[in-house]
């Protein structure tokens, strides 16, 4: 009986081990954050360099800035406050207006003559306020889906976000902020060229369609805010998770930028609870490969 308690035991400890890989991503199957300037050839990488900006290179080598709040990001690490350190973008999404996602994306645009793609209307707002060239400026639009390299290269679909999505403008000439239409909120869904389909949900409170997303795309990854205050919390998060869209990985971003940003990712993974789900948590400036 002694033998078959301690048996016992050791099953269950390596039972709750497997369970604390599969929440933290730490697991011998999970991604692992690579050694910087590393690229892993034919796959996916995802740097994140705080808030919500990631640097998305396909396994094709297609480099695609998603949000670049660069210079005034409280995270993102110094060397990457030079926008010429992220190397060559060949293409920026933007979900929506506001000074934390649209941040460095004309100047970065501008800088690597690389198109700004956006999918809620705000493209025409950019280039009447001179801030983009029209040629910089490409538009589509939410459940449209784009191949902006061709068919053999990766596509993009413009989804849903439950935000909103303000312009503020320094005017030159009275040197007084302005408002603009900003276009809607969307989330992009970026399908690789080998299959591999990221969601970044950009800024979004918790809406039931996310089940609709989940089921008919089918996300490996999501990039989803958890923050609070602006988008879902880490208990909204968790349901949106493990209820509605079921991916195979989940990176948590939009958090502790700002005090009102306080959902973490301890209690995202806390109120997830076990599921398929890998959870993986890098730190600004880090890079992930899938």
């Amino acid at each position: 009986m002694k033998r078959l308690r301690t048996l016992l035991c050791a099953a269950v400890v390596a039972g709750l081990a497997g369970c604390a890989s599969t929440l933290s991503g730490t697991g011998a199957d999970a991604p692992k954050p690579t050694a910087p300037g590393q690229i892993a050839a034919g796959k996916t990488e995802v740097l994140w360099l705080g808030q919500a900006a990631m640097r998305i290179t396909t396994p094709g080598g297609k480099v695609i800035m998603i949000d670049p709040w660069l210079t005034g990001n409280p995270k993102t690490p110094a060397n990457f406050k030079q926008l010429g350190a992220l190397g060559k973008v060949d293409l920026i999404l933007v979900t929506h207006a506001h000074g934390d996602h649209l941040g460095d994306a004309a100047a970065l645009a501008q800088l690597n003559n690389a198109p700004i793609w956006n999918g809620g209307g705000m493209g025409q707002t950019l280039v009447a306020l001179g801030m983009v060239p029209a040629t910089l400026s490409q538009r589509f639009n939410k459940s449209g889906t784009v191949a902006p390299f061709g068919p053999q290269g990766p596509k993009i679909t413009a989804v849903h976000a439950e935000h909103s999505s303000e312009l503020v403008w320094k005017n030159p000439a009275t040197n007084k902020d302005e408002v603009h239409y900003g276009g809607e909120p969307v989330g992009y869904i970026i399908e690789m060229e080998n299959g591999f389909k990221v969601w970044h949900m950009g800024d979004t409170g918790l809406y039931g369609d996310m089940r609709m997303i989940g089921e008919m795309i089918k996300p490996d990854l999501v990039l989803i805010p958890i923050g609070g205050h602006f988008t879902m919390g880490p208990k909204d998060a968790a349901v949106a998770v493990r209820d509605m869209i079921k991916p195979k990985y989940a990176i948590p971003m939009h958090y502790l930028t700002t005090p009102q940003l306080a959902g973490t990712p301890a209690q995202f993974t806390a109120a997830l609870g076990v599921t398929g789900t890998q959870v993986i948590v890098p730190e600004p400036g880090q890079k992930v490969d899938f």
